[in-house]
């Protein structure tokens, strides 16, 4: 076992050897720019999803901690907001350097924490990265346009001003990037922010804080709060100090968030679940096709929300691209995150348990395993690559949100049948479509009810881009400059000069 150099904390002896700035590994919250332990010292234990071994104990903060967390961004929040918008960019830039800088021991954390494939963890780092520099230099820019009078006498002004304190609540999947794509946008507005991060990856959390703190980010204005969710979340709900809430995580747990809110009407930005299509036509690509298909299903070993979880392939290429998909599917690699394998474990034992369901359900409804469909030779948390052919609408896999590396494939005939199955979902946040016929992408482009659509492509988000989704899928809209509206407030100054 190693201590933590900072704080004494235990650790992992692997963690500990791996990371280069042994100061980037942090097991106490961030509060008023201090590390903080829990009051009762309770600790809760992280661990490594490759192998389930013990990577360390992190500080289990409290409700009246959360409490002071906002007391301390609270006080924070009026000479943060008065700074010029140059100089929060200025902190901003310096965080941004910081987190380049630190990319590989951020990536080693994460993989270690989460279990996704080192190079991914890599590219989540470059894409957190992105949204510092993109608010950064947005920070200079929350214009609005004036309003000509239409009362004599009078002139009128059209403000924004930051809302307040800004609660931001983080899933696992993407714990670095989930937190600079709300953090950097909040701190760009003017906000002060409380951040609680998943209790199964915190330590990527406490590594941005210290980078944050060695950046010169003010005490108060960036606090990362570990601990339970409820409690932690629950005592931010109930504060009238906390004027926003953006949460990324299940629709579940958004809808909860979404009534809590009502109390206090608080701003919220809601990144929900998905249940992309993923659909191609005969006119396609089809090796293009089969290509983007495996990007949009298996990045993040499929816990992503952005993962494709139905594919609807047209009747005269559905044969040969099932035959495609499966064999490029069967050659993934599977393996410990560090070992840079293309797919790694799945989060936990209910995620593992969720593909074995959603495979057995297809098989008993008709569908056709062509490949995987049981636990991998890796360790406990690894399920094999699967794919499902003939998968029938009222499978499992077709209704819910698979979150793994599970991909179902069914026929369709015509347009209007695809678009009308595609919709047939609760959720809204992306599809994709394969076709080269400029007609029909405008026409299901516009039909589909889905925030994004990619088109013969998988790769759309960055940080220039308004990322959400319709229905069930969210409220509001992350990243660009739509991302920093739910931080401010509009405000209407109407002067008499007679």
């Amino acid at each position: 076992m190693q201590t933590n150099a900072i704080e004494g904390a235990p650790l992992a002896n692997s963690l500990f050897a791996q990371i280069g700035n042994k100061h980037l590994i942090r097991s106490f919250g961030y509060m008023g720019g201090r590390w903080v332990d829990a009051e009762d010292s309770t600790t809760f234990a992280v661990s490594d999803p490759a192998d389930e071994s013990w990577i360390g104990d992190v500080a289990k903060l409290t409700a009246t901690q959360a409490r002071q967390a906002v007391d301390s961004a609270d006080e924070a929040f009026a000479a943060w907001s008065r700074l010029l918008p140059q100089a929060r960019a200025l902190h901003l830039k310096k965080w941004h350097a910081l987190i380049l800088e630190n990319r590989e021991d951020l990536a080693r954390i994460m993989t270690r924490e989460q279990g996704k494939p080192l190079s991914e963890a890599r590219g989540e780092i470059d894409y957190a990265a992105s949204f510092v520099e993109f608010y950064a230099e947005e920070a200079k820019r929350p214009n609005i346009e004036s309003v000509t009078s239409h009362l004599p006498d009078a002139e009128m002004e059209v403000w924004r001003e930051p809302v307040g304190v800004a609660a931001l609540v983080t899933p696992w999947n993407f714990p670095c990037a989930m937190i600079t794509r709300k953090a950097a946008a909040a701190l760009a507005a003017g906000c002060t922010v409380v951040v609680h991060p998943s209790a199964e990856t915190p330590y990527s959390a406490l590594a941005l804080a210290e980078l944050a703190d060695k950046a010169g980010i003010p005490a108060g204005v960036f606090n990362v709060i570990t601990g339970s969710a409820p409690e932690i979340v629950g005592a931010w709900m109930k504060d009238n100090r906390v004027r926003a809430v953006s949460f990324t995580g299940s629709t579940g747990i958004g809808r909860l968030l979404y009534s809590q809110g009502a109390d206090t009407v608080k701003r919220l930005v809601l990144e929900l679940g998905g249940h992309a299509p993923f659909i191609v036509f005969s006119d396609a690509d089809i090796e293009k096709a089969v290509d983007q298909a495996i990007a949009a299903k298996f990045a993040t070993s499929g816990q992503d929300c952005l993962a494709a979880n139905r594919f609807y392939v047209q009747r005269p290429v559905y044969d040969a691209f099932c035959k495609a998909f499966a064999e490029r599917t069967s050659a993934l690699t599977v393996g410990p995150g560090m070992n840079d394998c293309d797919i790694g474990p799945l989060m936990n034992k209910s995620a593992f348990t969720k593909q074995a369901e959603h495979v057995e359900d297809a098989v008993q409804k008709g569908a056709k395993l062509l490949t995987g469909g049981k636990r991998h030779a890796a360790g406990a948390l690894f399920y094999e690559p699967t794919v499902l052919k003939d998968v029938s609408d009222d499978a499992l896999i077709f209704n819910e949100e698979t979150f793994g590396p599970v991909a179902g494939i069914a026929p369709f005939d015509d347009e209007a049948e695809v678009v009308r199955r595609a919709n047939n979902t609760e959720y809204g946040l992306v599809a994709y479509l394969h076709t080269r016929d400029p007609g029909r992408i405008y026409r299901i482009s516009r039909a589909l009810q889905f925030g994004m659509v990619a088109v013969n492509r998988t790769k759309v988000t960055g940080a220039p881009i308004p990322f959400g989704g319709m229905k069930q899928s969210g409220i509001g809209r992350e990243g660009a400059r739509l991302g920093m509206e739910a931080f401010t407030e509009v405000k209407y100054v109407c002067r008499d000069w007679g």
